[in-house]
């Protein structure tokens, strides 16, 4: 067996915050991780479809973004982008 190839092997300190509403349509259960690795923007994980995505403003500005990462209909992503903008 070969030796393994580290491209990076970091421990850093995080914050996470767990949430859960529920919108017009479906129910959100998210874990939002605040770490200094991805340059300001957040871990989002919504751990009721097993989906994340690395999420900042210019993420929520882009359309159909958050329909493709977690593939929602048009109205739940609308809920959630309101959501996520009190935080990214």
């Amino acid at each position: 067996m070969s030796e393994r190839f580290f491209l990076y092997d970091d421990i850093e300190e995080t914050k996470t915050r767990f949430v859960s509403f529920m919108g017009e349509n479906q129910r959100f259960d998210l874990a939002i991780v605040h770490s200094d690795r991805h340059y300001g923007k957040q871990l989002v994980l919504d751990m009721q479809s097993n989906r994340f995505a690395i999420i900042g403003q210019d993420d929520l500005d882009e359309p159909g973004y958050l329909e493709h990462v977690y593939g929602l209909e048009e109205e739940e992503a609308e809920e959630l982008r309101s959501f996520l903008y009190e935080f990214v």
